[in-house]
């Protein structure tokens, strides 16, 4: 409506502003004002009417007070998710959690064998079972030679030659050879076992002890006993278990393989604590 104003006003000004007059050098004629006026308004095109109007426009006014804030829009749609990020650093441990369920019994990896000597009989330990029952027997107390261990034979013996070597050693049955805890069973033969126990690996014989170490289990208690001193035979030491019983219907007194009872010296030990007067005890231990 303004821009319309400002263009009428720009044609009254040009029709009113009169015909010049147009002096030649030869000659002198008059332009009808009215004629000038037409040829003027008629000559103004639009790039000129723009521009005076452009001349016409004051300068820009300051600006205005901000308007105020607009309702808040809806919300846009949700935008792709980004690229993930590194990985952070890690954090403190957290708190130790309950304990688990106790697991199902592993398998057997081990045992432990042993041999209960005086006895036909295997300790009522848990875990413990008899593997057989048998006669303690070694060599003759008067040879030099065969074997220095007592062995624990089986009653029902197997065989696979007949025949004899030319040159052999000898096995004979073990006696007890007056034993001052049990006097009754001089001359008598010597059972044996042979014990398996299947949640224990190690076997161990502690002489001069009746206990076993904290962590152990006891087998069983009993004395120290070996071959005698003057005889030509040395024997390995064994526990001979303390409730010691004879091989039933033998006693004949063989003097053939014998366990003697085991007395300290004062010669290298140390009295006390160890003693002349007592005999030696011992124990089996197994873990």
């Amino acid at each position: 409506m303004q821009e319309t104003f400002l263009i009428i006003s720009l044609l009254i000004i040009i029709k009113c502003s009169g015909a010049p007059v147009i002096n030649g050098p030869s000659s002198e004629y008059d332009v009808n004002k009215r004629d000038v006026s037409t040829t003027l308004i008629s000559n103004v095109t639009p790039d000129i009417i723009i521009k005076y109007i452009d001349i016409l426009a004051g300068r820009d006014g300051r600006d205005g007070l901000q308007g105020p804030i607009g309702e808040k829009g809806e919300k846009g749609d949700t935008g792709p998710p980004g690229v993930q990020g590194p990985i952070g650093l890690a954090g403190p441990p957290g708190p130790k959690g309950d304990q688990g369920p106790q697991g199902l019994p592993g398998l057997s990896t081990g045992g432990a064998i042993y041999t209960r000597w005086g006895r036909s009989t295997c300790p009522d330990t848990p875990g413990t079972e008899l593997v057989y029952e048998g006669l303690a027997g070694g060599s003759h107390y008067t040879q030099s030679g065969g074997g220095a261990n007592y062995l624990c034979l089986p009653k029902n013996p197997d065989y696979l030659l007949n025949g004899l070597p030319d040159y052999a050693n000898y096995l004979y049955g073990a006696e007890y050879e007056r034993p001052v805890p049990f006097s009754n069973l001089d001359d008598h033969n010597v059972p044996c076992s042979v014990c398996y126990v299947d949640k224990r690996v190690s076997k161990l014989m502690i002489p001069a002890k009746i206990t076993c170490p904290s962590s152990w289990t006891q087998e069983y208690v009993g004395y120290l006993m070996a071959e005698h001193h003057t005889h030509a035979r040395n024997a390995v030491y064994e526990c001979v278990d303390k409730d010691a019983e004879p091989v039933p219907g033998n006693a004949s007194n063989d003097n053939a393989a014998r366990f003697y009872q085991v007395v300290a010296t004062c010669t290298g030990l140390p009295c006390p604590p160890y003693v002349t007067t007592k005999t030696i005890t011992c124990v089996v231990c197994t873990k």
